[in-house]
Formats: structure tokens, sequence, C-alpha cells
């Protein structure tokens, strides 16, 4: 992790640490996610902590919280790449992935490059495919794309 970020967590952290103890509890956490307009109970509060807390005392410290953010991004990111893939998946039922679930066709891919000004064929958004379809099968599942966006 870069200084710069390193640095941007110590402030958050201590904004959230009230009484300045080095920890953060349930319900500083409780209060200072209310400040900033996120609401979350007080049980949910102390499951938070307590699935954080890596040392067992009821609280999180900076690298509990460190975690906790970074993992609240990752669950966004992988949120917002689920929307992505709906807007490319294909849209009839020609598409089952091996594994029973939705994909990127070439077709679909096509039709959604279009949508966004680029014109590609179809073998050459195979060929794009192609170079991201870790199983073979000619189409794009949701951790093939995952792949392909990171």
């Amino acid at each position: 992790m870069d200084r710069n970020k390193s640095k941007q967590y110590e402030r958050v952290f201590s904004h959230f640490d009230e009484n300045k103890d080095g920890k953060i509890s349930p319900a500083e956490l409780r209060l200072c996610l209310g400040t900033i307009g996120g609401e979350i109970s007080e049980s949910e509060a102390e499951a938070v902590v307590l699935l954080m807390d890596s040392d067992g005392d009821g609280l999180l410290g900076l690298e509990d919280f460190i975690r906790l953010v970074e993992g609240t991004e990752e669950e966004e990111k992988v949120k917002d790449l689920k929307e992505a893939f709906k807007m490319y998946e294909e849209m009839d039922d020609e598409c089952k992935c091996s594994t029973g679930s939705s994909c990127i066709t070439p077709k679909s891919l096509k039709r959604m490059l279009s949508r966004l000004g680029e014109k590609k064929s179809v073998g050459e958004c195979e060929v794009m495919i192609s170079q991201f379809d870790l199983n073979g099968d000619g189409v794009l599942n949701f951790d093939e794309f995952r792949n392909m966006m990171a």
C-alpha cells in the first residue's frame, strides 16, 4: 500500500476513534458511519467488529480497519463489474456457459461495442473473447470477464 493511501486510512481511523484509545469500538463505528450517511444497527456494528477483530479484544485496530475498508471497496468493485457484465451478456437464451450461468458471446460483445460506437466484426469479437476465455468454451463467464477487466 502506498504511503499516501496509508495516511488517508490513518486520518479516517483517527476520526472514527472518538476516545483516541487507538481502537474503534462498535459504538464508535456506528456513530461515525451515521455521520457520513451510513446506517448500521448496534448488532450489525458488533458483528462487523467481531468479524474483523484480529486480536480478539472486541475492538478494531488500524490494521483491522484497513482490512474492513479495503474489503468493502472490493465488494463495490465486484458489484460494479456485475452491472457491467449484465450490459454485455447475451440477452436471448442461446448462451448458457458450461457453468450454466449467463455469458458474453461474440455476438453480444459486438452488439454492446456497437452501442458504444466501436464497430467490430463477430470474428474480431471472437478473437477478443479468446484472449480471456480460460475454459475454451468460446464465451466469457463472469469470472473470465472480471479477469479481463482487472
